[in-house]
Protein backbone atom coordinates (compact mmCIF):
# COMPACT_ATOMS: atom_id res chain seq x y z
CA UNK A 1 0.00 0.00 0.00
CA UNK A 2 2.82 2.32 0.90
CA UNK A 3 4.40 1.71 -2.50
CA UNK A 4 1.14 2.55 -4.22
CA UNK A 5 0.81 5.79 -2.26
CA UNK A 6 4.34 6.67 -3.17
CA UNK A 7 3.60 5.87 -6.86
CA UNK A 8 0.38 7.91 -6.61
CA UNK A 9 2.36 10.90 -5.30
CA UNK A 10 4.90 10.45 -8.12
CA UNK A 11 2.02 10.10 -10.59
CA UNK A 12 0.57 13.45 -9.47
CA UNK A 13 4.01 15.08 -9.77
CA UNK A 14 4.50 13.53 -13.22
CA UNK A 15 1.01 14.67 -14.24
CA UNK A 16 1.79 18.24 -13.08
CA UNK A 17 5.14 18.12 -14.86
CA UNK A 18 3.46 16.91 -18.06
CA UNK A 19 0.90 19.77 -17.88
CA UNK A 20 3.70 22.33 -17.38
CA UNK A 21 5.72 20.83 -20.23
CA UNK A 22 2.68 20.88 -22.57
CA UNK A 23 1.96 24.54 -21.76
CA UNK A 24 5.63 25.38 -22.26
CA UNK A 25 5.53 23.50 -25.57
CA UNK A 26 2.51 25.55 -26.71
CA UNK A 27 4.29 28.79 -25.79
CA UNK A 28 7.45 27.70 -27.64
CA UNK A 29 5.45 26.60 -30.72
CA UNK A 30 3.69 29.99 -30.79
CA UNK A 31 7.02 31.77 -30.42
CA UNK A 32 8.47 29.57 -33.19
CA UNK A 33 5.59 30.46 -35.55
CA UNK A 34 6.09 34.19 -34.89
CA UNK A 35 9.83 33.93 -35.46
CA UNK A 36 9.27 31.92 -38.61
CA UNK A 37 6.86 34.58 -39.95
CA UNK A 38 9.32 37.31 -38.99
CA UNK A 39 12.10 35.37 -40.74
CA UNK A 40 10.03 35.14 -43.94
CA UNK A 41 9.29 38.88 -43.80
CA UNK A 42 12.99 39.62 -43.34
CA UNK A 43 13.88 37.35 -46.24
CA UNK A 44 11.36 39.15 -48.46
CA UNK A 45 12.74 42.51 -47.34
CA UNK A 46 16.28 41.28 -47.96
CA UNK A 47 15.35 40.14 -51.46
CA UNK A 48 13.78 43.55 -52.16
CA UNK A 49 16.84 45.42 -50.84
CA UNK A 50 19.13 43.13 -52.80
CA UNK A 51 17.11 43.86 -55.97
CA UNK A 52 17.33 47.60 -55.30
CA UNK A 53 21.09 47.28 -54.80
CA UNK A 54 21.43 45.38 -58.07
CA UNK A 55 19.38 48.05 -59.85
CA UNK A 56 21.52 50.81 -58.34
CA UNK A 57 24.72 49.04 -59.37
CA UNK A 58 23.36 48.56 -62.90
CA UNK A 59 22.30 52.23 -63.08
CA UNK A 60 25.70 53.28 -61.76
CA UNK A 61 27.48 51.27 -64.43
CA UNK A 62 25.18 52.67 -67.14
CA UNK A 63 25.78 56.22 -65.91
CA UNK A 64 29.51 55.61 -65.71
CA UNK A 65 29.57 54.28 -69.28
CA UNK A 66 27.50 57.25 -70.43
CA UNK A 67 29.82 59.72 -68.72
CA UNK A 68 32.86 58.00 -70.20
CA UNK A 69 31.31 58.09 -73.65
CA UNK A 70 30.42 61.78 -73.36
CA UNK A 71 33.91 62.54 -72.04
CA UNK A 72 35.37 60.67 -75.00
CA UNK A 73 33.25 62.70 -77.41
CA UNK A 74 34.24 65.95 -75.71
CA UNK A 75 37.90 64.97 -75.78
CA UNK A 76 37.66 64.17 -79.48
CA UNK A 77 36.02 67.50 -80.19
CA UNK A 78 38.59 69.35 -78.07
CA UNK A 79 41.46 67.57 -79.80
CA UNK A 80 40.00 68.50 -83.18
CA UNK A 81 39.60 72.13 -82.11
CA UNK A 82 43.15 72.16 -80.72
CA UNK A 83 44.46 70.85 -84.02
CA UNK A 84 42.50 73.53 -85.88
CA UNK A 85 43.86 76.23 -83.54
CA UNK A 86 47.42 74.99 -84.07
CA UNK A 87 46.92 75.09 -87.82
CA UNK A 88 45.43 78.57 -87.56
CA UNK A 89 48.31 79.71 -85.35
CA UNK A 90 50.85 78.34 -87.82
CA UNK A 91 49.11 80.23 -90.66
CA UNK A 92 49.05 83.46 -88.62
CA UNK A 93 52.72 83.07 -87.70
CA UNK A 94 53.56 82.56 -91.35
CA UNK A 95 51.52 85.60 -92.35
CA UNK A 96 53.15 87.71 -89.64
CA UNK A 97 56.60 86.63 -90.71
CA UNK A 98 55.76 87.49 -94.32
CA UNK A 99 54.43 90.92 -93.31
CA UNK A 100 57.50 91.65 -91.23
CA UNK A 101 59.81 90.51 -94.01
CA UNK A 102 57.91 92.64 -96.51
CA UNK A 103 58.40 95.60 -94.20
CA UNK A 104 62.15 95.02 -94.47
CA UNK A 105 62.70 95.19 -90.73
CA UNK A 106 66.07 94.34 -89.35
CA UNK A 107 66.24 91.14 -87.23
CA UNK A 108 66.46 93.05 -83.93
CA UNK A 109 63.33 95.06 -84.63
CA UNK A 110 61.64 91.89 -85.88
CA UNK A 111 62.48 90.09 -82.61
CA UNK A 112 61.29 93.08 -80.55
CA UNK A 113 57.94 93.21 -82.38
CA UNK A 114 57.55 89.43 -82.09
CA UNK A 115 58.41 89.54 -78.37
CA UNK A 116 55.87 92.34 -77.77
CA UNK A 117 53.20 90.40 -79.64
CA UNK A 118 53.99 87.22 -77.68
CA UNK A 119 53.85 89.14 -74.39
CA UNK A 120 50.54 90.71 -75.35
CA UNK A 121 49.08 87.31 -76.33
CA UNK A 122 50.34 85.76 -73.10
CA UNK A 123 48.74 88.54 -71.05
CA UNK A 124 45.44 88.16 -72.90
CA UNK A 125 45.52 84.38 -72.49
CA UNK A 126 46.17 84.78 -68.77
CA UNK A 127 43.26 87.22 -68.55
CA UNK A 128 41.02 84.73 -70.38
CA UNK A 129 42.00 81.96 -67.95
CA UNK A 130 41.34 84.21 -64.96
CA UNK A 131 37.95 85.22 -66.34
CA UNK A 132 37.10 81.58 -67.04
CA UNK A 133 38.02 80.64 -63.48
CA UNK A 134 35.93 83.52 -62.15
CA UNK A 135 33.02 82.41 -64.34
CA UNK A 136 33.26 78.87 -62.92
CA UNK A 137 33.19 80.29 -59.38
CA UNK A 138 30.13 82.39 -60.17
CA UNK A 139 28.37 79.39 -61.75
CA UNK A 140 29.11 77.34 -58.63
CA UNK A 141 27.79 80.11 -56.39
CA UNK A 142 24.69 80.35 -58.59
CA UNK A 143 24.03 76.60 -58.26
CA UNK A 144 24.54 76.80 -54.49
CA UNK A 145 22.17 79.77 -54.26
CA UNK A 146 19.49 77.98 -56.27
CA UNK A 147 19.87 74.85 -54.11
CA UNK A 148 19.63 76.93 -50.93
CA UNK A 149 16.54 78.70 -52.31
CA UNK A 150 14.87 75.38 -53.14
CA UNK A 151 15.76 73.93 -49.72
CA UNK A 152 14.39 77.00 -47.93
CA UNK A 153 11.17 76.81 -49.93
CA UNK A 154 10.87 73.11 -49.23
CA UNK A 155 11.60 73.63 -45.53
CA UNK A 156 8.97 76.35 -45.29
CA UNK A 157 6.42 74.24 -47.15
CA UNK A 158 6.36 76.66 -50.07
CA UNK A 159 6.55 75.21 -53.55
CA UNK A 160 9.64 76.56 -55.28
CA UNK A 161 9.08 78.79 -58.29
CA UNK A 162 9.72 77.57 -61.78
CA UNK A 163 12.77 79.67 -62.63
CA UNK A 164 13.09 78.50 -66.25
CA UNK A 165 10.83 81.24 -67.73
CA UNK A 166 13.02 83.82 -66.00
CA UNK A 167 16.08 82.45 -67.74
CA UNK A 168 17.42 80.93 -64.54
CA UNK A 169 18.22 77.26 -64.73
CA UNK A 170 18.18 75.30 -61.50
CA UNK A 171 20.52 72.76 -63.11
CA UNK A 172 23.53 74.21 -64.87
Amino acid sequence: VETLRHELANYEKDKMSLRNTKSRLLVLEDQFKRLEAQHQELQALFAKVEQERDNLVANFHESLADVRQRAGFKNTILEKRLTEFHESLDKKDTQLAQVLQAANLDPTTFETVTKKLDDMLETKNRTIKDLYFEMCKVESQHRDTIKAYEMKCKGAGIPSLDLEPLGISSIL
